[in-house]
């Protein structure tokens, strides 16, 4: 049976990797409410489903892509729902060709592994490495839904303080694509 903790309101009482403490201090600092859960690794999204039953929200998908070239970089957010066909996103985007970028760049760029992927890991791309690409239908929720950073603990935020407070404390324009 797949773990999930009450919902709590505070942060961690250990912090897993670097990028979740500058999570939680950030929201800290913000004064910015999010309720989350522990759980055993989230690996599927069938552990998310249940997540978000906890949250009473919809976990958002977040992959992070490069070209071919590995030389542009994207972090593509939509709903967990919704099949991820390169060709489409490659189309909207006007790029060539997008895939998967390499898992060391992922932990060297965002600061998580696969699985954990999220949109704070724009917070270590102080170089603006990184173009936020978002499905127009996640703004269609009141609530966003993410890792902390990690597969063990996910969190429900404003996604209005997300778009429009988040983003720009870290310096990311996202943009609002429609696939």
């Amino acid at each position: 049976m797949f773990y999930i903790s009450e919902v709590k309101h505070t942060p961690p009482a250990v912090f897993k990797t670097p990028l979740q403490e500058m999570v939680y201090t950030l929201l800290q600092e913000k004064q910015v409410p999010f309720e989350r859960v522990d759980n055993d690794d989230a690996i599927s999204m069938e552990d998310c489903i249940l997540i978000d039953r906890a949250l009473n929200m919809k976990t958002v998908k977040t992959l992070f892509l490069c070209n071919r070239q590995q030389t542009n970089f994207y972090l593509f957010v939509t709903t967990a729902d919704k099949p991820f066909i390169t060709k489409d996103l490659s189309r909207v985007m006007g790029i060539s060709r997008v895939s998967f970028a390499p898992v060391a760049l992922l932990d060297n760029m965002l600061g998580t592994t696969v699985g954990a992927t999220t949109i704070f890991g724009v917070m270590l791309d102080k170089d603006n490495k990184v173009q936020v690409v978002i499905d127009k239908d996640v703004l269609s929720e009141t609530w966003y839904g993410c890792s902390d950073g990690t597969t063990t603990s996910y969190m429900k935020i404003s996604r209005d303080w997300i778009m429009n407070d988040f983003l720009t404390l870290t310096h990311h324009t996202p943009k609002i694509i429609e696939i």
